[in-house]
C-alpha cells in the first residue's frame, strides 16, 4: 500500500487546456439540426454503454484537476470504463507496442481512480456505484493461473510466485479497499452489489500464490465482515468450508494463513458464552488442522485462534490438548517443537 502511495505521488501530468462546451442556442431541442456537430465533452451517462477497446485507451484522456468539478464524476464514470480493458500476460513478459502502451495508459488511469475515490466526497451514487462493481469484478475475478509449487511454500523461507499482471491488480485492489472504507459508502446501497456471489469469488482468490494478493484480500474481506452484518454467518461458514476441504481433502490452499488470521479476530469479537456452532468448529476443523503435513506454514496463525478460543471458553483446554495429543507428530521433531510451544 506504501507502494501506491509512493506511485500516486509521482503520477502527475502536466495541465491541458479545458475544452468549453458549446453553449445551447435558445429554444433548441434534443436532436435539433442545428445541434447535431456538437458533440458532448464526455460520454454520456446511461446505464447500458459499449465495451471499451484500445482504441478508446490509446485516445488522450484529461485529468481531474484540468476537468471542472460538475463534469469530474462524468470522467471517473469515463475513466472507470476504460480501466474494463483487459491484456494479456503472457509468462515471458512481451507484449506488443500497442499492448505495451495500453498497458501503462491503464496504470496510470488507475492511480488517478485511487487518488479520486480518496479525495472525493459523495460521488457513490448508484449508478457511480455499478460502474464501480464492474471494473472491480473484470479486473480482479478470473481464474487463476496453474500452481508453480507443488506443495504449499512458507514465503519467508521460499522464493514467493509474484502474478504477471501485478502492475494492475494492485491498484485495483487499493481502489477497491479505499471505496469499501469510504466513510461516504451507502451500506444500504452496497447491499444490492456484495452479495453472497461476489464474496464466494474473494475467497476463491485467496488460493493465489501471489502473497501480496492474499494480504489485500485478507483485508478487503475482514472489512467487508465488519460492514455487512448479513454476509457474517455465510464468510464463517464458507471459511470453514475451506477449512474442512483443506483438512480432510486436499491438504493444500495457499491462503489458509490469511484465513486463519481473519478468523482469530472474529473469535476475539464472539460473545459470551459461546455458541455451540463455534465450539463445534473449534473442535472438527481447528484441532484437526494440526495433523496436516504444511502445519509449519500457518501454525503461528492457529495456535492463535485456539489460544482466544481457550481464553473465551476454559473447558476447551481440555479438547485442545487430547486433540494435541491424538495428533502428535512423533516422527517429526520440528513439528513437535511447534506443538510444544503451543501446550505451553
Amino acid at each position: 500500500m506504501k507502494t501506491i502511495n509512493k506511485l500516486l505521488r509521482i503520477n502527475k501530468k502536466k495541465p491541458g487546456a479545458v475544452k468549453k462546451e458549446a453553449p445551447k442556442r435558445k429554444g433548441q431541442q434534443k436532436g435539433d439540426a442545428k445541434g447535431a456537430g456538437v458533440k458532448p465533452a464526455h460520454r454520456p451517462e446511461t446505464s447500458v454503454a459499449a465495451p471499451m477497446t484500445i482504441k478508446d485507451l490509446l485516445k488522450p484522456s484529461p485529468t481531474f484537476q484540468e476537468t471542472p468539478q460538475n463534469g469530474r464524476v462524468r470522467l471517473f464514470i469515463e475513466k472507470l470504463r476504460l480501466c474494463c480493458v483487459m491484456f494479456d500476460w503472457p509468462k515471458d513478459g512481451n507484449h506488443s507496442q500497442t499492448d505495451s502502451r495500453g498497458i501503462e495508459i491503464k496504470r496510470q488511469l488507475l492511480l488517478e481512480l485511487v487518488d479520486f475515490v480518496g479525495k472525493s466526497k459523495a460521488v457513490f451514487s448508484e449508478h457511480v456505484v455499478v460502474e464501480i462493481m464492474k471494473m472491480v469484478r473484470l479486473n480482479l475475478f478470473r481464474n487463476l493461473p496453474p500452481k508453480v509449487h507443488k506443495d504449499m511454500i512458507d514465503p519467508e523461507e521460499e522464493e514467493p510466485v509474484f502474478e504477471a499482471a501485478w502492475p494492475h491488480l494492485q491498484i485495483v485492489y487499493e481502489f477497491f479497499l479505499r471505496f469499501i472504507v469510504s466513510g461516504d459508502l451507502d451500506v444500504r446501497l452496497m447491499r444490492k452489489f456484495i452479495k453472497i456471489k461476489f464474496v464466494n469469488n474473494l475467497l476463491g482468490l485467496f488460493d493465489s500464490e501471489d502473497p501480496r494478493e492474499r494480504d489485500y484480500l485478507k483485508t478487503i474481506l475482514h472489512r467487508i465482515y465488519a460492514k455487512f452484518m448479513m454476509l457474517r454467518a455465510f464468510i464463517r461458514k464458507s471459511i470453514n468450508t475451506t477449512f474442512y476441504n483443506f483438512i480432510y481433502e486436499t491438504e493444500r490452499h495457499n491462503g489458509v494463513a490469511e484465513l486463519l488470521e481473519i478468523l482469530g479476530s472474529i473469535i476475539n469479537g464472539f460473545a459470551l458464552p459461546l455458541k455451540e456452532e463455534h465450539k463445534q468448529f473449534f473442535k472438527t476443523a481447528l484441532i484437526p488442522m494440526h495433523k496436516v503435513k504444511p502445519l509449519h506454514v500457518f501454525h503461528r496463525q492457529l495456535s492463535y485462534c485456539v489460544t482466544q478460543f481457550v481464553d473465551k471458553d476454559h473447558t476447551l483446554a481440555t479438547d485442545a490438548i487430547i486433540g494435541l495429543l491424538k495428533y502428535w507428530p512423533v516422527l517429526n521433531s520440528s513439528k513437535e517443537l511447534l506443538f510444544l510451544n503451543e501446550l505451553e
